[in-house]
């Protein structure tokens, strides 16, 4: 006899969410957009947007970002084949000759770079010459920390070369998460690894960013420590909502006590991960905007391309309670601070 197949049953959002969205969309009402330009995007910086293999193209997207009027674009990834620098190099040359032809004022673009597996991991050998060359902004390990692999899986050539790149892992206990990442996590006897200490000093001493990336609590917390032991006060810690991070609203006020950023992003909001905007805007309003930044972290052919990202999580933000000069101040000049511009 045959097992049979369970379906499950359709759900659909809660009573409270429905009914509040329809009020938020009924009553917010904003530019008229005529695409293929935006409006509602003018100045933003997105601090965390990816142009690597099989993601958005990061000259048609700081082209769209221009002429939209966006302030800036923070590339956390660039096709990982070569150093982001003289990537960001050449495209930078490339956008502002086509700036010049179109007479469209060029935004402003940094690169960062993510010290997972394929980069080296989080040391000083790998980052600093990183930094030397210009860029912008460090990200601790994301998707080949052991905290990813146990959450989502991942693919299995990040951490064997070896591997074929179609080989994708289920999620795993974290003890074998751990032993098959090859120890990425950066803790030891509750104490933070030392290449990471000196890291947040390295990018101290570059005036650089530093992301948390998929860090579990403890390392957050120990990061947290030695991050304010330096006075360091360009870090950020992204998508509090997804469960890599998962911040709730009181650690969300602990960090941004300590002067870390507090980075949204439209990831969050996307029909992958779902979260309530509602519950987003209630967030930022108990955490306050000083610390606070909306991005995009689109790229994915799932998700829109970064400029609409950004549009849509303002336009959200907006609809929900953010004023004007809030929308300024988390989307153009913490940004701003980051990335060195403040």
């Amino acid at each position: 006899m045959s097992t049979p197949i369970l379906i499950p049953p359709v759900t659909g959002p809660s009573l409270e969410r429905f009914q509040m969205s329809y009020r938020k969309r009924r009553a917010y009402r904003d530019a008229i957009q005529f695409p293929p330009a935006l409006s509602g995007v003018a100045n933003a910086i997105d601090v965390h947007c990816h142009a690597h293999e099989g993601q958005q193209d990061a000259f048609a997207l700081a082209k769209f970002a221009s002429t939209c009027g966006m302030g800036g674009l923070l590339y956390k990834t660039l096709p990982f084949a070569k150093p982001p620098m003289p990537q960001l190099n050449a495209l930078k040359d490339q956008l502002h000759r086509w700036a010049d032809d179109e007479d469209v004022k060029p935004i402003e673009c940094w690169a960062g770079f993510v010290t997972d597996t394929w980069n080296g991991r989080p040391t000083r050998a790998a980052v600093e010459p990183q930094l030397k060359a210009g860029i912008k902004a460090i990200w601790m390990p994301t998707a080949s920390h052991a905290n990813s692999l146990h959450l989502s899986g991942g693919r299995e050539i990040w951490w064997d070369p070896q591997a074929s790149s179609k080989v994708i892992l289920e999620p795993m206990p974290f003890d074998i998460a751990l032993a098959r990442s090859g120890g990425m996590y950066f803790l030891k006897d509750g104490k933070l690894d030392p290449e990471v200490k000196e890291i947040v000093r390295l990018c101290a001493e570059y005036d650089a960013a530093l992301f948390f990336g998929h860090f579990t609590h403890p390392e957050q917390d120990a990061l947290v420590e030695e991050i304010d032991r330096v006075k360091f006060k360009k870090a950020a810690v992204d998508h509090p909502f997804s469960l890599y991070v998962d911040l709730d609203i009181a650690r969300m006020q602990q960090f941004a006590r300590a002067g870390i950023t507090v980075n949204f992003t439209y990831d969050e909001l996307s029909p992958l991960m779902g979260v309530d905007p509602h519950a987003m805007y209630q967030a930022i309003r108990a955490t306050g905007t000083d610390w606070v930044t909306l991005s995009s972290d689109c790229g994915e052919p799932l998700f829109p391309n970064s400029v609409e990202g950004i549009r849509m999580i303002v336009a959200y933000m907006k609809a929900y309670g953010l004023t004007e000069a809030e929308i300024e101040q988390v989307t153009v000049t913490n940004p701003r601070r980051l990335v060195g511009r403040g």
